[in-house]
């Protein structure tokens, strides 16, 4: 039977991702690293090129080239953010989550792209969490940004071992494990094995808890409910006053354990204004669509009106025909 994805309030593991943005933007800010907002991506550039080169656009009027070039047109401080989890070193991407920040009105949005997403890659079908293998974040984000009709300006890639770095720094969280976990795989070295209940968990314990699918009858729905359960938690922990202590330390994981194209300058400006934005401003959903073995089929209508009620980074909507949803 099918099974709708639905949209949820708020995501942990954005929120937790997020924090880790302004962590390292306090500490960079300590030593005065030069605060500048990031660059924005031109839209289509093969379009924009047809529409700015006299040679390629001699066969457009001028009202149909204006008009194209205000379909790529950018509103200003507005930027397209793909946030992923890279399960193990020889592995996909775990977890993808686009997030929208828009600062003239204070929200920042993210959107869950389930890992069974079916998408084109390399003209072939494949699960989207394949784009990482096949061509690291450059082709994970073009996949993305082909199938949503917008571009992503920058990538941020964690090593899932940060995440257990980061867990054992702030000393363990206490967490309700809501299902029982049996699973072994040796070619991953992986054993898992806890009992339903409260427990406390390292950052080792924590990783298999949060990477464990077989549990669940919807396998990766509600594994990805847990994973916002327990970054919840985390972040939480983040929250208290206590965390400056241990500043440093969380400075030191996001340096070795994650990969981004945004500078120092652009981390510290952006964690300012997400600051300033308030967590109650900053929500989450999943790309709508349902399950049919073995991929998620996007819902197209659902998915244009949400790039558009909250991803779009220009002032015109996107079209049916700007996406790329395969059926």
């Amino acid at each position: 039977m099918a099974s709708r994805l639905r949209r949820r309030k708020r995501s942990p593991w954005l929120v937790t991702l997020l924090l880790l943005f302004i962590l390292i933007g306090l500490c960079y800010a300590v030593v005065r690293v030069y605060f500048r907002a990031p660059d924005q991506k031109a839209g289509d550039s093969v379009m924009i090129q047809r529409v700015n080169t006299p040679a390629v656009s001699d066969d457009l009027s001028d009202e149909e080239a204006e008009a194209l070039r205000s379909h790529y047109e950018r509103k200003p401080q507005f930027w397209t953010i793909l946030l992923s989890g890279r399960d193990d070193d020889n592995g996909g991407t775990d977890t993808n989550i686009l997030v929208a920040v828009d600062v003239p009105n204070g929200y920042v949005y993210g959107v869950s792209i389930p890992r069974d997403t079916k998408s084109s890659i390399n003209g072939k079908n494949r699960k989207i969490n394949f784009a990482y293998n096949a061509g690291g974040m450059e082709l994970l984000a073009d996949t993305i940004s082909g199938q949503l009709g917008i571009p992503v300006d920058y990538t941020v890639l964690v090593n899932l071992k940060g995440f257990q770095a980061l867990v054992d720094t702030i000393g363990g969280v206490d967490f309700y494990i809501p299902v029982d976990m049996h699973y072994e795989d040796p070619y991953q070295n992986l054993s898992i094995h806890f009992s339903k209940g409260m427990r406390h968990l390292s950052g080792e314990e924590a990783l298999k808890v949060v990477r464990c699918r077989s549990a669940y009858a919807s396998q990766d729905i509600g594994r990805m409910q847990t994973q916002q359960d327990f970054l919840k938690a985390v972040a939480k922990q983040l929250m208290t006053p206590e965390i400056a202590l241990k500043l440093p330390d969380l400075c030191g994981i996001f340096i070795n354990y994650v990969e981004t194209d945004l500078n120092a300058g652009n981390l510290a400006w952006l964690g300012g204004e997400v600051l300033n934005m308030g967590m109650d401003n900053i929500s989450f959903a999943t790309l709508p669509g349902e399950w049919h073995d073995p991929y998620i089929y996007l819902d197209q209508e659902e998915v244009l009106a949400m790039v558009n009620q909250y991803l779009n980074p220009y002032t015109e909507d996107r079209t049916a025909e700007d996406l790329n949803i395969l059926t």
